[in-house]
């Protein structure tokens, strides 16, 4: 696996890994339209915060991060369990002595990865601000050195 900055031609790929999940998930509310997840997807690329996990040629992951903040963290769900998500996040931690994000409070399965990975809770909101208006849970991960 290699890690590598996105470029605009990443976004249909993207896309894929990021439908793959919500999609999919029944609890998880269709805010978005296809077209403006595309250009949100566009707008991230081009700011230069995305990063991708390639297995081989084809993307199986990425991080949109924006500083110490964490805005998405998706992995295709044929490349779950083989360090993908882990690789992307290590990554961001070799080059932030803090990272924050928001992890929806239904989603138990991303919510125990980021525990396993050093972030702490610190603080649950009702929902007011993320698309779904679901309740969330902020976490947070300092570098051992900032302690």
């Amino acid at each position: 696996m290699r890690l590598g900055q996105a470029h605009i031609g990443h976004a249909p790929s993207l896309l894929g890994i990021l439908w793959a999940f919500t999609r999919r998930t029944a609890w998880l509310p269709k805010v978005r339209s296809p077209f403006t997840d595309l250009r949100m997807m566009c707008a991230v690329i081009r700011r230069g915060w995305v990063r991708v996990a390639f297995d081989g040629v084809w993307p199986v992951g990425f991080i949109a991060r924006e500083g110490s903040r964490i805005h998405a963290l998706y992995v295709h769900p044929d490349a779950r369990g083989r360090g993908v998500g882990r690789a992307l996040l290590q990554e961001a931690k070799a080059q932030a002595r803090q990272l924050d994000l928001f992890v929806l409070q239904q989603n138990r399965r991303a919510w125990a990865f980021y525990a396993r990975e050093g972030f702490a809770e610190a603080g649950r909101g009702t929902g007011a601000g993320n698309d779904e208006n679901l309740p969330d849970i902020r976490m947070i991960w300092h570098a051992r050195e900032a302690l």
